[in-house]
């Protein structure tokens, strides 16, 4: 390991001189990031991730200067996942730049999977509130780009946690939505009832008799469209929910 990190330390300290140095030929910022590169991999290898993670900032820094805006946009979410392994606030700081980048040279697809590995780190930490946010977001980005079975996961990660947070209209709103798209796809419509089931316990949370009642009805005629032998046991599953065992399990 001792090796790697002296190794890392001299690649950065060419780097600096290049930067700080006269280059009559080629250009001193491309010159530096190459070196920068290699001083993060040595440092990841030596498992020094705030190192590594500081050394791949440095190296977005100098595409940042030479206009390579894709390549410093891979720069700042290697740090980022660097910095994952010590410091998820550094991480997230790190992911958001490169979702950015990204978005500014409208790399879309690439954007939303940076916003939902913000939305993960978030997951982890027990942030359900900023989860909810980078998970909307990545939904977005993922449904502008037509990657639905994405969207959705994204999606129905923001009802599971919104239920958790007692925001039962919007899980409700978010699962149903998903259910009616899902009907007119052969490979999700089997996947309608458990987004329905879901939103039934939201309306079961809620307490609203009335709502239940209304839900009930509506739930019928969209498991009718998929398999008219299962309505009565769907209907009644539902009904069956007056003891509820905790939310969390039946959402997750």
């Amino acid at each position: 390991m001792g090796d790697h990190i002296a190794r890392a330390e001299e690649f950065e300290k060419k780097a600096e001189k290049k930067l700080n140095g006269w280059v009559l030929f080629g250009n001193k910022h491309e010159d530096a990031a190459e070196l920068y590169e290699k001083a993060a991999n040595s440092y990841k290898l030596a498992k020094s991730w705030d190192q590594a993670g500081a050394a791949y900032l440095k190296l977005a820094s100098c595409y940042v200067k030479v206009d390579s805006k894709h390549e410093a946009a891979n720069a700042y979410a290697e740090a980022g996942h660097a910095y994952k392994k010590t410091s998820p606030k550094e991480a997230v700081s790190c992911l958001e730049q490169s979702v950015n980048s990204f978005l500014e040279i409208g790399r879309l697809n690439m954007a939303a999977r940076y916003c939902k590995e913000i939305a993960e780190i978030y997951e982890n930490e027990q942030e359900l509130e900023k989860a909810i946010i980078w998970f909307e977001k990545a939904a977005d980005l993922f449904q502008s780009e037509e990657v639905t079975t994405s969207a959705n996961q994204c999606r129905q990660k923001v009802a599971q946690f919104a239920a958790q947070l007692e925001q039962y209209p919007k899980a409700i709103e978010i699962y149903e939505d998903i259910a009616r798209q899902s009907l007119n796809n052969n490979l999700l419509k089997y996947g309608v009832k458990g987004h329905l089931l879901n939103a039934g316990i939201c309306h079961l949370c809620k307490g609203d008799v009335v709502a239940i009642t209304n839900a009930l009805e509506k739930y019928e005629d969209l498991a009718t469209a998929i398999d008219e032998e299962d309505v009565a046991k769907f209907t009644e599953a539902l009904k069956e929910f007056d003891s509820m065992t905790p939310l969390v399990s039946l959402l997750s």
